[in-house]
C-alpha cells in the first residue's frame, strides 16, 4: 500500500472519531453549565479549552459558552474542533477514493455537504446527535464493507488511537469544575456505556466501578484500555512476521507501556492523580503517533530529480 494511501486512511479514522468524541465531551460540559448556576463560566471554559489543547484567549477577555461553540464545534477551519475535523476527513477520504468503498466516500461526502446546515438554525445540542449518528453510520460502513487487510488496519488504528486520547480528555474533563464537574454516571452516559455499566456491576453505581468501567473494562468498546489493546493488534498485524518476531516496533511498545501501567494501577490512586493520568494516555498517543508516522507514512514529499541521482 502507498504511503499516502496508507495516511489517508489513518486519519480519516482519527477524525470522525475526533469529530463524534469532541460532541460528547461538549455535550457533558453544556450540561454542567447549565445545571449548575454556581459553576464559573469564564473558568470553566478556559479549562475545557486547554484540555483539549487550544490556544486560551486574553485574561481579559470573557470566555463562555458561545467561544465553546464557535472554537470546539463550528470552526471549520480547525482540525481539532468537530466541523473542522468531519471537514478533514472527507478530505482524507477523497485522496484515499480509489482505496474506499463507494458507501463510506458518499456517506463521508453527504456528511460534509450537510454540514453548512447543521452548524446555522439548529440547537448545539441537535447538531452533536447529529455528529454521533454520522460518526456511527461511518462506523458500521467501515466495519461492514471493508476487507480484513491494510485497509481496515490503519482505518481501525487511527480510530483506536483517537479514541484512547479523546476518551482520557473526556475524563480529564471531569475535574475541571472540581466537586462540581460530571459526575461518572454523566461520562458514562456520553459514551453510551451506562447501560452496560448496569449489566455489569448488577446496578451498584459508584465512583470506583464508574471509573473502573470506563477507564479499564476490556470489553467496553469505548474504554482506553481496549482502545490502546485494539491499536497494538492492529500494530502487530501491520508488521511482517518475517520482521524481527515478538519484538515491538515502537509505537507498539508505547501503547502497550500506557496500557499496561493503567492496568496494574490501583483504581483509588488512579482517582487520587486522575487529570495527571489521563495527560500521560494524551502523550504516549502522541508519540505512539509519532512512531506510527515515521514507521509507515512519506515524511517529505518526493521529489523528482531527473537522471540525476
Amino acid at each position: 500500500m502507498l504511503s499516502r494511501i496508507a495516511e489517508s486512511l489513518f486519519w480519516i479514522g482519527r477524525y470522525v472519531e475526533r469529530a463524534d468524541d469532541t460532541a460528547r465531551l461538549l455535550d457533558v460540559q453544556l450540561q454542567v453549565l447549565l445545571e449548575d448556576p454556581w459553576v464559573d463560566e469564564d473558568a470553566h471554559s478556559r479549562s475545557v479549552l486547554a484540555i483539549m489543547g487550544f490556544p486560551l484567549p486574553p485574561v481579559d477577555e470573557p470566555v463562555g459558552r458561545r467561544h465553546l461553540l464557535d472554537t470546539l464545534a463550528y470552526d471549520r477551519t480547525a482540525p481539532g474542533s468537530i466541523a473542522g475535523a468531519l471537514v478533514a476527513a472527507r478530505e482524507s477520504a477523497r485522496r484515499a477514493r480509489e482505496t474506499i468503498s463507494t458507501e463510506l466516500w458518499e456517506c463521508l461526502n453527504t456528511t460534509w455537504n450537510a454540514l453548512p446546515a447543521m452548524t446555522h438554525g439548529r440547537s448545539a445540542y441537535d447538531y452533536f446527535q447529529w455528529v454521533r449518528e454520522r460518526a456511527a453510520i461511518v462506523a458500521g460502513i467501515v466495519d461492514s464493507s471493508t476487507s480484513r487487510d491494510e485497509t481496515w488496519e490503519f482505518l481501525v488504528l487511527g480510530r483506536s488511537l483517537e479514541r484512547a486520547d479523546m476518551t482520557a480528555r473526556l475524563v480529564a474533563s471531569r475535574t475541571v469544575s472540581g466537586t462540581g464537574g460530571a459526575s461518572w454516571v454523566s461520562l458514562l452516559r456520553s459514551g453510551g456505556a451506562y447501560e452496560a455499566f448496569l449489566r455489569t456491576y448488577r446496578g451498584r453505581v459508584g465512583d470506583v466501578q464508574a471509573a473502573q468501567f470506563l477507564l479499564l473494562d476490556r470489553y467496553l468498546p469505548r474504554s482506553i484500555v481496549h482502545a490502546l489493546d485494539r491499536a497494538e493488534q492492529c500494530l502487530a498485524e501491520l508488521e511482517p512476521a518475517v520482521r524481527l518476531p515478538g519484538v515491538r516496533e515502537d509505537a507498539g511498545r508505547t501503547l502497550g507501556r500506557a496500557r499496561s501501567h493503567l492496568e496494574y494501577l490501583p483504581v483509588t490512586d488512579l482517582q487520587t492523580n486522575l487529570l495527571g493520568e489521563m495527560e500521560a494516555v494524551q502523550v504516549a498517543c502522541s508519540q505512539a503517533s509519532d512512531h506510527i508516522r515515521a514507521r509507515y507514512f512519506l515524511a517529505e514529499p518526493a521529489v523528482w530529480m531527473g537522471e540525476h541521482l
